[in-house]
Formats: structure tokens, sequence, C-alpha cells
């Protein structure tokens, strides 16, 4: 069973651990060097509860997973009602359904936090995250082509949207 609930500040050790075990596939981000939690402090901060808040998932009491909900074009007011949304999933729980329940719960709360439209960035190779969109009725709205080089390799950026309501 899991359990999802807000992050505190406690947790965000354990964030940047499941965010780094993502960025040597080279599939699920843009970063391309390991994470310290100094380094994404601020972006963590960014993250209230009642507005952006950040969702974990825990299992057996151990935290497996966590889903972001962001500010899209922070302080661009006419963009207040969308928002982004990306989530990281511990290696050793991968395909246990904890993406799609966090996914889930994040689309539940978005008429409380006011977001009308939830979009994902997805690198284009990212095959299970493009399938976890599609399964909840996002769309590809946007391609930017080959702008991220690991490498040598360049890869499109996908945007998925969702309108909430």
């Amino acid at each position: 069973m899991v359990k999802i609930r807000i992050a505190a500040q406690e947790d965000l050790v354990r964030i940047v651990e499941i965010y780094n075990q993502a960025i040597p596939s080279q599939r699920s981000t843009g970063y391309i060097s390991l994470l310290t939690v100094d380094d994404i402090q601020g972006w963590f901060n960014r993250h209230k509860p009642d507005f952006y808040p950040i969702f974990l998932a825990e299992k057996d009491g151990k935290v497996v997973g966590w889903n972001s909900v962001s500010a899209y074009r922070e302080k661009r007011l006419a963009f207040r009602f969308c928002a982004e949304t990306s989530y990281y999933i511990d290696k050793d729980y991968h395909r246990q359904g904890i993406a799609t329940q966090l996914l889930e719960h994040v689309i539940k709360e978005c008429n409380h936090l006011q977001v009308k439209t939830l979009i994902a960035y997805i690198l284009e190779h990212n095959q299970p995250s493009i399938g976890l969109m599609e399964k909840f009725g996002f769309e590809k709205w946007a391609t930017l082509p080959n702008i991220a080089d690991f490498d040598g390799k360049e890869v499109a950026h996908t945007i998925y949207g969702k309108r909430i309501y």
C-alpha cells in the first residue's frame, strides 16, 4: 500500500537521492551531473503545501517516489492556472504503479490547487513517461527538436499537456 503525503524539509535528502538515480540514464532529466541538497534547496523552497506542493509516495515507511507541482512561467500571472508536473521513482520501485498513483493524486488535487492546465516536459526517448502521460489523457502539445545533448546524442524535448477543468 502506498501512502501519499506532502514533502517536508527533512525529506529533501531522499528527494535528491531519488532524483540522482535518474541522472545517469540520460532519459528522465536534462541534468548530466549529480545534484546536492544545496543545489535544489531554492527549488524546494518555492514549493508550498497549499500551492505548488511536492507529493511523496511512501511504501512500508520509506519514501519511494515524488511528484512536484511547479509554477509555469513563474511571476507571469497570465499563466497562474497552469502548472508543470514532474515525478521520479526510486529505481527499486519502478513498474509498481507508484508513478500512476502519484500522478492520479496530483490530477485530483488540481482543482484545490487552482490548476486548470497541467503540463509535463519529457525527453522524447522516455517512453515509460510518455505512456503514463497518454494513459491519463495528456496529449503531445509541442516538440523542441534536438535541444538536449547527451555526450553528442541529441534528443528532443516534448511537452505534454492536459486541460484539467
